[in-house]
Formats: C-alpha cells, sequence, structure tokens
C-alpha cells in the first residue's frame, strides 16, 4: 500500500477536467487581451509624435529645397538679367535650343526655364510637402519637365533688383487660388525665398495669413511689396 496515497510513478496523469481546460483558456484570452491592450495604448502614445516628426521632417525639407531654389534662382538672373518671367522665355530659348515648354501660367512654367537653361539638374529641390504634391522623378527632357504635382512652391513674379531685400520670392505651401496658406502640411508653418536669397519660416495664424513685421505678408499695401503687389503663379 501506497503510504501517501500517490498513484504508482509509472501510471499517466489523469486528463485535465473540463473546467481546468476552460480555466486556462480563459487565462491565455485575458493575457492576449492585455499585450493587445498595451499595444494600443502604445499606438495612440506614439501617434501624434510620428504625425509631429513627418510634419517637422516636411518642413525641414521644405527649407532645404527653397534654398537650392534661390540659388538656381539667382545663378538665372545672373545670366539672362532677370529672374524667370514672360519676357525670358525667348532668349533662353534662343540661348539653349531647348524644346522645354515654357508657359507662364504656373509657377511650374516659369521655373522650367531653370531646365531649359540648364541651371537646375534635379527635380527634387521644387518639392515641397502640400496637398497633391509629390516628388519630381527627375525625368526632365521636353513636356516631362516639372510635370503636375511635381513642384509645390509658389512664384512671386515681378521681382528686380532695386527691390527690398526682404521681398519674397518664392513660398510654400499656399493654397492654389488664394492668397492664403494652409497650416497643416508643415506643422502651422510656411517657408519664404526672399530677395536677398535668404530663407525664413514663419507661422501660419488662424486665417492662413503669414503675419511679417505685424501686418499680413500677403496685403497688397504691405511696405515689402513697395506699393506693387506681386503677380501670382502657383504650382499645378
Amino acid at each position: 500500500m501506497n503510504p501517501l496515497n500517490q498513484p504508482p510513478p509509472d501510471v499517466s496523469a489523469p486528463p485535465p477536467s473540463k473546467a481546468a481546460i476552460l480555466s486556462r483558456r480563459k487565462w491565455w484570452w485575458l493575457k492576449i487581451a492585455g499585450i493587445l491592450s498595451i499595444l494600443g495604448c502604445a499606438l495612440v502614445v506614439a501617434a501624434p509624435l510620428v504625425i509631429r516628426r513627418s510634419c517637422h521632417s516636411g518642413h525641414t525639407e521644405s527649407l532645404h529645397n527653397v534654398r537650392s531654389m534661390g540659388l538656381a534662382l539667382f545663378e538665372f538672373e545672373t545670366e539672362y538679367g532677370s529672374f524667370p518671367d514672360a519676357t525670358t522665355i525667348a532668349l533662353v530659348r534662343e540661348q539653349t535650343g531647348s524644346s522645354i515648354p515654357m508657359g507662364t501660367s504656373t509657377s511650374n512654367d516659369f521655373f522650367r526655364q531653370l531646365f531649359a537653361s540648364g541651371i537646375a539638374s534635379s527635380e527634387s529641390m521644387f518639392y515641397a510637402r502640400s496637398p497633391g504634391a509629390r516628388k519630381g522623378d527627375n525625368f526632365f527632357e521636353g513636356s516631362r519637365a516639372l510635370e503636375k504635382g511635381e513642384c509645390g512652391f509658389t512664384y512671386f513674379l515681378g521681382a528686380k533688383s532695386t527691390d527690398r531685400p526682404d521681398r519674397p520670392l518664392v513660398v510654400a505651401p499656399m493654397i492654389p487660388g488664394t492668397d492664403r496658406f494652409d497650416p497643416k502640411p508643415m506643422e502651422g508653418r510656411a517657408v519664404v525665398l526672399k530677395r536677398d536669397n535668404s530663407v525664413m519660416s514663419i507661422l501660419i495664424d488662424k486665417h492662413g495669413h503669414l503675419i511679417f513685421e505685424g501686418r499680413n505678408l500677403m496685403d497688397p499695401h504691405h511696405p515689402v511689396w513697395e506699393g506693387h503687389a506681386p503677380s501670382i503663379a502657383w504650382p499645378e
């Protein structure tokens, strides 16, 4: 007789009862639910950080790109006597024989002169985060140059060498067809390339305006325009 009332060692353990099986399953599902809950909380906490980092990255990239555009635009001005406008198209065509289409409606049109002149060699610098914009594919032969969506910057025509040094030339992200800015793509900020080839970042207010020197930058009476409101070319 076994004094401890235990089964012999060679006898198999009895199968678990239904209650034991249900209890194990219950604990297993509770563990899974706990893990999923922790992951869900982590995602909720991390999501705003990821979104903010993405917006910040878009703002930084746009600042870098507009600086590169400034170098190209000022090289163009040195070579052709002014920034790209309707009057420089024939001169660029005459000197280069380029087949790239150069219109007068959008910023894409005017910036194509930078490719036709041989000054620009990449579409990457024309990207600014904004609705509908995408990074260029860097195919810029003929009609492939700066296709729709491959430019995110708005161009202010009419700049002259005698203008104020803080007169804006290029901005983003501007809402096409308006004088207002979209606060969503760059965490509430806009980038501005100025006549002196410097770049500034300005907060967009709740009305979509850029307040510069105490006034809406796009007010035609703002001193920065010296009485000459710019002609605006929005991107395609």
